[in-house]
């Protein structure tokens, strides 16, 4: 049976058709790149009929906890904005907290959110100016960045850690220290597909909203965002001061006076709480290293299979995600139909890249080797059927 799916894609606005064969609403081999495969500890999280957490001091202590669980995932000390919502709140309650119409950003683009996230801050009003590298390369030009920093005087950086549709990983370490050097007033950085699954050095790299969220390396469900935000940060926050649905402002104050704007999500707090926790018992240097294992198997095993990488050879690639590019005579609705048919489901690719590019989502509970094992074995079957 095949079928016609019509997506309205909220993040940019882009209403897409697609056509592919029967949707399946649990993936025996699940590799999409977000949301990922939750794990039994974390889906049990969710199952106590909760209180209030408007009323109870329980849900203020396991705020508190998964404050301090998620400051250390992410090498910070700054406080935590948790919010109920998919990752993309994130994005945009730190722009619309911190920016007003004229404000000068400098965006660097080097994929598809990084583009969209220069189109979001126009949309706040923002004076946006793009630093665009082709899509399937990293950052690597520091000079460009800091001579753009000296002539554009930007009141903000924005930058994506982890382009899923590419596959890479921006190195930020340098456009933090020129954000500190030539006294920017804050870094953005978009850390949702990286964090849990690689170093995101918060502080060391002097990042000012750390945006994350609980569906990819957290192995969560799609219901919690959160914002790291510096002191710097929460200053610019006031004096914008931004009162809509997903302002950061009343995060400042909202344990401290019990008055959330808006009705905490208990469950969703518990489940993250879970999932942080399944990290920090592994500990952070295990879970890295079990994601890089993960991904150089896979994409060793890809090449072997004569398929194409997507990151150019000077990008950096990220430890969970790979990008392929679809096999030559054959469309991507067409692959994508054959590898459900062996019950492998893969995500697609966004922008210029749909229909081109293919990706595997090894990140947090799919960074599992006896599952990519299964996966790569199916997209075996299908680009070498003589084996």
């Amino acid at each position: 049976m095949t079928c016609s799916l019509i997506k309205f894609d909220i993040r940019f606005g882009i209403q897409k058709k697609y056509e592919r064969g029967d949707i399946m609403k649990t993936y025996p081999i699940p590799m999409v790149p977000g949301p990922v495969l939750v794990p039994a500890e974390v889906l049990k999280a969710y199952q106590v009929n909760y209180g209030s957490a408007d009323l109870e001091s329980d849900f203020i202590e396991l705020y508190n906890r998964v404050e301090e669980g998620l400051q250390k995932i992410m090498e910070t000390e700054n406080s935590i904005a948790i919010q109920s919502g998919e990752g993309m709140l994130a994005l945009w309650a730190a722009l619309k907290s911190c920016l007003t119409p004229g404000d000068r950003v400098l965006s660097i683009a080097t994929g598809v959110f990084g583009d969209g996230i220069a189109d979001m801050a126009e949309a706040v009003g923002a004076d946006v100016r793009r630093i665009r590298l082709e899509y399937n390369r990293t950052i690597s030009d520091v000079e460009a960045v800091e001579e753009a920093v000296k002539e554009f005087k930007p009141k903000m950086i924005t930058a994506v850690h982890c382009e899923t549709p590419s596959g890479t990983l921006n190195p930020l370490a340098d456009v933090g220290r020129i954000k500190k050097e030539h006294g920017v007033a804050l870094f953005y950085v978009d850390a949702v597909a990286s964090m849990g699954g690689t170093p995101v050095l918060t502080d060391q790299w002097n990042i000012d909203l750390c945006l994350g969220a609980s569906q990819k390396c957290l192995s969560s469900l799609p219901d919690v965002a959160f914002v790291a935000v510096s002191e710097a940060a929460w200053e610019v926050i006031h004096q914008v001061d931004y009162t809509g649905y997903d302002a950061l402002k009343p995060f400042r104050t909202a344990r401290k006076d019990m008055y959330f704007p808006y009705t905490p999500n208990w469950h969703a707090m518990a489940g993250l709480n879970a999932a942080v926790e399944l990290i920090l018992n592994e500990g952070l240097k295990n879970c890295f290293a079990r994601h890089k294992k993960v991904a150089e198997y896979c994409r060793n095993r890809l090449k072997d299979m004569g398929l194409s990488l997507f990151p150019a050879p000077d990008a950096v690639p990220s430890p969970t995600v790979t990008a392929v590019r679809v096999p030559e005579g054959i469309s991507w609705p067409e692959f994508d139909a054959k590898l459900r048919e062996r019950g492998l489901v893969v995500g697609g690719s966004y922008g210029p890249l749909a229909g081109k590019v293919f990706r595997l989502g090894h990140m947090g509970a799919q960074a599992d080797m006896e599952l990519m094992k299964r996966a790569l074995e199916v997209i075996e079957s299908v680009t070498n059927p003589e084996k």
